[in-house]
């Protein structure tokens, strides 16, 4: 039995047409098949590996982290340097207030936690959500889905959650005393990069601290660089009461985390203690790999270039058959006339050699989310070949 019937056979299938393609091996924005075959990765594994694949200071600290310790303990009982050492380095770059991280497996079990402190903190329940937003996949998370087709066949679901239309003032009219937080994405993913307005997510801001509601803002994809800074929420003028990071995160392996004030993410130690615990949550080997990855992002001062690598995309992504684009940094959807027409240009990227795909609440729109680390002449490079490919389906 080979590889492909194995992966059919014994590995749970997320959807009928799985891309299929055995990969071997990584590098830099480059992904190689076992026919030896070249792709361009440009959705950095959603928003994953925003330094590239197989960054040799990435690779030395896992290897160095996995030869002293792996998992010793439940997360938050012993004192272990990847974790302290990440976490000082994550908040040396973030607001004051956001100066205590905890750790997670994901970006979904991040989310979880935040809820769960919202309540906490607040003693409220009520929570406001948004339609097309995305913040994972587990029942808590997918309460907060803004999308019936994807929730109902897994009801009941999380009670006192009400959703809203991103840069719609009704939601703000919808923030009131019950409301125990707000949670949204920075800028919204799946609905196909959807920012909301700047007067709009600021006087958002004003209603939480009005109503001393908490606001949570989703940067699992959003963050480390992708938009053209650090964290998205610094070009809105705001800061949130809690972050939620992930993907980029681990450099690579799986780590999520919200991060809060000290004084809130304290109330998760009593009344009751163990308030909110993982096992695996803050993994020592994934917390060295997101260290070095982000410490290679800085040093390396690639979020320095998003914005011209986002004009590139502009200039160069123009063709008849694309109806609009959205992009914020480097981060981009190319929306075609029907999810069908989208769904053949996207398998014949693939099949040219660049890996895109859809959005979840965005079917009839093209992603493209690079690793920051790609250079002009591979991102033209893959331009030409997104291009052609529409060429080759609409011609």
């Amino acid at each position: 039995m080979n590889n492909r019937q194995l992966f059919l056979q014994h590995l749970a299938q997320t959807s009928s047409a799985p891309i299929g393609i055995e990969m071997v091996r990584a590098e830099g924005v480059y992904l190689f098949d076992a026919g030896g075959n070249r792709y361009t990765d440009l959705i950095s594994g959603f928003s994953v590996c925003n330094i590239g694949h197989g960054h040799p200071a990435v690779i030395k600290a896992v290897q160095e982290q996995a030869a002293q310790y792996m998992h010793l303990i439940v997360y938050g009982e012993f004192i272990q340097s990847p974790q302290t050492g990440y976490a000082k380095l994550l908040t040396d770059h973030l607001p004051a207030t956001l100066n205590c991280v905890y750790f997670t497996n994901s970006g979904a079990e991040a989310t979880e936690g935040a809820m769960k402190l919202a309540k906490r903190v607040t003693g409220r329940t009520k929570i406001i959500a948004f339609r097309n937003a995305y913040h994972g996949s587990t029942q808590g998370a997918l309460s907060l889905m803004g999308d019936e087709y994807w929730r109902n066949a897994f009801r009941p679901l999380l009670p006192g959650i009400e959703h809203h239309s991103y840069n719609d003032e009704e939601a703000l009219k919808a923030i009131d005393k019950n409301t125990a937080c707000v949670i949204m994405e920075t800028v919204q993913a799946e609905s196909g990069i959807s920012a909301p307005s700047l007067p709009w997510i600021q006087r958002l801001r004003s209603k939480c601290d009005e109503l001393d509601v908490l606001l949570v803002l989703d940067e699992i994809q959003a963050g480390f660089g992708r938009t053209g800074s650090l964290w998205a929420f610094e070009q809105f003028g705001i800061v949130p009461d809690i972050l939620l990071l992930g993907k980029a995160l681990g450099g690579g392996m799986p780590l999520g985390a919200f991060i809060a004030d000290r004084k809130k993410m304290h109330m998760l130690s009593h009344d009751p203690v163990l308030g909110h615990i993982t096992t695996f949550g803050g993994h020592p080997v994934s917390c060295a790999a997101g260290k070095a990855a982000m410490e290679v992002l800085l040093n390396g001062r690639y979020t320095d270039t998003v914005k011209e690598k986002e004009q590139l995309l502009v200039d160069r992504l123009v063709h008849p058959a694309i109806v609009s684009r959205n992009h914020f940094g480097l981060w981009m959807s190319l929306q075609f006339a029907t999810a069908e027409i989208n769904q053949q240009i996207v398998h014949r990227c693939v099949k040219n050699g660049v890996i895109t795909d859809w959005f979840i609440f965005a079917p009839d729109r093209l992603r493209i989310a690079p690793p920051l680390t790609i250079s002009p002449t591979e991102l033209e490079q893959a331009c030409r070949i997104i291009l052609q490919s529409i060429d080759e389906i609409t011609a």
